[in-house]
């Protein structure tokens, strides 16, 4: 299911037998996920594909706003020649260095986290504001962490939005917000245009309080210059929702969505789905109502599935019973050992930030 398409619970009823959707990307703020689950109807996403495509993307528009590549590369395309140290200060006026400057960065799940550590390597000092997150990710990666979006506003000298789009963070960008800003701040958005009210934006970047912006999502998709509060705005770069593409990321973007679909088919909905968003909607009742035929989903003497069993595991001879199929697995086996209070796991699972593209 592709991003421009939205389904809301009116919709959602009319699919009588519908029982999961895949999102192919990482957002899926265009599904109405609670009822999804109270219909029984598993939402999930594809969040591992695509990441160096969108953190390279954010780090290109950075370097452009800092460095005014496009606007110098445009003037030279229109034919305007630009001679002497006069006419270079005129035409590269507002190009700043890098190194020493603080990138804030609101949303540190798997894109976020790959911008921060791109911006280390330009010289940044790196802070973030990610409230669902535990503390100690700040000192794996040597990075600084606020804990509220308005220190990293006054903080930093740019601002790189990461995060999802949700009822509680709607125009999370907006005129009071802006006005916390460093006056002069540079403004990016690669996540979702909700993010960000376009109206405070146009405001901000024809006043001056916000140097430049670049924006590869828009709250009006396909956007348009002509129907844009930002039309008439100077300093903007905009681009067409394309951050998250290259051939490598369209090929894993199709492969990762068959693959959840595939352990929907052969195992039971939705404890076997790798990305399932909406599990905790899920209710006795909405599950009851599923009733799959005799063998699907994991229910009934039908294809039993097995978590452990590799993808690559080879189907069973003809005649060989599937419960006794053995797991694939990589891992060796293991002596038994005696039960000991040192032996505790002290890791635990690290929950995904929440980011969209």
């Amino acid at each position: 299911m592709w991003h421009s398409i939205t389904l809301r619970k009116e919709d959602l009823e009319k699919f009588k037998s519908l029982r999961v959707i895949v999102r192919a990307g990482s957002g899926y703020d265009n599904v109405d996920t609670k009822s999804a689950g109270e219909l029984g109807i598993a939402v999930c996403n594809v969040p591992g594909y695509g990441v160096e495509e969108v953190a390279d993307s954010a780090l290109c528009l950075i370097l452009n706003l800092y460095r005014r590549t496009y606007w110098l590369a445009t003037m030279v395309k229109e034919g305007k020649k630009v001679a002497g140290p006069e006419g270079i200060r005129e035409a590269a006026a507002g190009s700043a260095r890098i190194r020493g400057d603080t990138l804030g960065i609101v949303g540190l799940g798997r894109i976020g986290t790959a911008v921060a550590l791109r911006a280390k390597t330009f010289g940044f000092t790196v802070i973030f504001y990610d409230p669902y997150l535990h503390d100690g990710v700040e000192k794996s990666l040597g990075i600084t962490r606020v804990y509220t979006l308005q220190d990293l506003l006054f903080q930093s000298d740019c601002v790189t939005l990461h995060c999802s789009l949700n009822e509680h963070n709607h125009h999370l960008i907006n005129d009071y917000t802006i006005k916390q800003m460093r006056p002069g701040a540079f403004l990016i958005n690669t996540a979702r245009g909700g993010l960000v009210d376009e109206h405070a934006l146009a405001s901000a970047l024809k006043e001056g309080r916000i140097r430049a912006s670049a924006l590869d999502v828009h709250e009006n998709e396909p956007f348009s210059f002509s129907n844009s509060p930002l039309k008439d705005c100077p300093n903007l770069i905009c681009t067409p929702h394309s951050a998250f593409y290259s051939d490598q990321s369209v090929t894993e973007l199709r492969e990762m969505a068959a693959g959840e679909i595939r352990r929907a088919i052969v195992g039971r909905i939705p404890d076997s789905l790798r990305n399932c968003v909406n599990k905790d909607y899920f209710t006795s009742s909405s599950t009851s109502k599923l009733n799959y035929p005799e063998g699907m989903n994991g229910s009934g003497s039908g294809y039993p599935y097995n978590p452990l069993i590799h993808s690559t595991t080879e189907p069973p001879l003809s005649g060989t019973p599937h419960a006794h199929m053995p797991a694939h697995s990589t891992l060796p086996t293991l002596p038994t050992l005696p039960e000991s209070s040192s032996m505790i796991n002290h890791q635990s699972q690290k929950p995904d930030s929440a980011e969209s593209h």
